[in-house]
């Protein structure tokens, strides 16, 4: 077993790492999870990614996954193939120093038992029975050290949903039933949809401080719709809905929903924010969108869900 873990070893020096280094190797756990169990850390290393561990011959085999375990078998994701770990780091979590191998935030997302399908050199299938982490993966060799790790069975969350902006319709005239209505600015920015997957957006590509936004979510999934606006001299992204969430579709829920899931990730950064919304004060914020220059106000029904191109539920009236 020695030999399992040289590698670990070399590539750390126990004076400079929290990690557990045992020069000996650990027996298995004692109980009813001895010999099949498994971790899945987080890991904000030089790049997000989730670490899979599993109990096999007194280590954790080990697999660095990009974007965390599939939840639909129809996508597949990367797994590296890394060094094989300790029984200690069934529990290990801290602070690897920065300049060390692996240095970032590494924080335990769930752990459990699981069951052996079987394994083989370019094979493994395997049950995982885990908190958060449960259902039947298999992990298959491509290249390498280059894996994929494919969720059989069927989805446990929503499809992420593929669609246009909600656009309001243009009116003169406030609503009369203002009490039916939410009313926020109209910011004269562009608009922008921005999915969140296993702390990735391809909103990136074109805004790059965004991979700091999506990195905050971790594991959890979310289509966020908002609009950059230059205020103040910077570019600011204001987000004023939220189609999906944590696996969950939100685009048939009624406004109010979706604007309480929204406020609830408490979404406050150096280039976003969550817009100011008011229920039932059309003329107040009319007024204060005049005083601000700002072209003006949109009305959103508070029923009303989220419908792709130009909408009646949504209105937009010039200040």
């Amino acid at each position: 077993m020695s030999d399992k873990l040289s590698k670990y070893r070399s590539k750390r020096d126990p004076k400079r790492t929290p990690e557990p280094v045992p020069d000996v190797p650990s027996p298995s756990p004692d109980g009813p999870a001895g010999g099949r169990a498994f971790v899945i850390q987080e890991h904000h290393a030089r790049s997000l990614h989730w670490d899979l561990r599993l109990e096999r011959d007194g280590v954790l085999v080990s697999w660095a996954v990009p974007k965390g375990l599939p939840a639909d078998p129809g996508t597949n994701h990367l797994a590296v193939h890394t060094e094989d770990h300790p029984m200690e780091y069934l529990t290990f979590h801290g602070e690897i120093p920065q300049g060390e191998y692996g240095g970032g935030t590494m924080t335990v997302w769930d752990t459990g038992t699981y069951e052996t399908e079987k394994w083989s050199d370019r094979e493994v299938k395997f049950v995982l029975r885990g908190e958060r982490a449960s259902g039947r993966f298999v992990l298959f060799q491509t290249r390498g050290k280059n894996w994929m790790i494919h969720r059989m069975g069927a989805a446990v969350r929503d499809p992420f949903p593929s669609v246009r902006p909600m656009l309001p319709t243009p009116r003169a005239r406030l609503p009369k039933d203002a009490a039916a209505y939410a009313f926020e600015f109209a910011w004269g920015g562009r608009r922008l949809l921005v999915p969140i997957d296993g702390g990735r957006t391809d909103a990136a590509r074109e805004h790059p401080w965004l991979r700091g936004l999506a990195e905050s979510f971790g594991s959890r999934t979310a289509v966020l719709d908002g609009e950059v606006a230059t205020l103040g001299g910077a570019e600011i992204l204001l987000f004023y809905d939220l189609l999906y969430d944590d696996g969950r579709s939100l685009l048939d829920a009624p406004y109010t929903v979706r604007r309480a899931a929204l406020e609830a990730l408490e979404l406050t950064g150096p280039h976003w924010q969550t817009a100011p919304s008011w229920p039932g004060e059309a003329g107040a914020v009319r007024q204060a969108a005049r005083e601000q220059g700002l072209p003006g106000v949109v009305a959103k029904r508070l029923d009303s869900p989220y419908e792709a191109g130009p909408s009646k539920a949504w209105l937009f009236i010039e200040s």
